[in-house]
């Protein structure tokens, strides 16, 4: 797209299907690989990824060719398709209905990225729920409880 120049940072975060701890850790490595080739299959920049065994936060520079409501879609229905197919669940793998999406500015990156590596560490002391939750809040986003993502408490 020429004369168009943007500096989109978003971060993702959604969550296996009723909220069940399904993303085995031995093949969390592998998962980042396929999903960090689908966002650069699609041009954006991978900036962090991090699937946690109920939840993934994705870190990406997005560029404009691609709305963010599509690029979750393939990202979610081509990793359910591969997480079923190599069989790292005993039954067929699905993502919850739905997404948060928070955008940065270029000074926040480096913030963002180490909170996303450090996911363990801080759902050591919070559930994915308050995290989620914080995200809402801190981002000003008004929520109607009944549309989000089903909790396991």
């Amino acid at each position: 797209m020429a004369n168009t120049f943007t500096q989109l940072y978003i971060q993702l975060v959604f969550a296996v299907q009723g909220r069940a701890n399904l993303i085995p850790k031995a093949h969390k490595e592998e998962l980042h690989r396929y999903i960090t080739g689908i966002v650069q299959d699609r041009n954006h920049k991978m900036l962090a990824i991090n699937c946690m065994p109920d939840h993934t936060h994705i870190f990406i520079g997005l560029k404009p060719t691609q709305s963010i409501s599509d690029l979750m879609r393939d990202i979610k229905t081509n990793s359910s398709t591969f997480i079923t197919n190599k069989k790292f669940v005993k039954s067929k793998f699905n993502w919850q209905e739905g997404y948060g999406a928070f955008s940065y500015s270029r000074s926040h990156i480096n913030a963002v990225v180490k909170y996303i590596a450090n996911q363990e560490e801080h759902h050591s002391t919070r559930t994915f729920k308050q995290e989620y939750l914080s995200f809402l809040k801190k981002f000003v986003i008004e929520y109607d409880e009944k549309y989000l993502f089903e909790w396991i408490e």
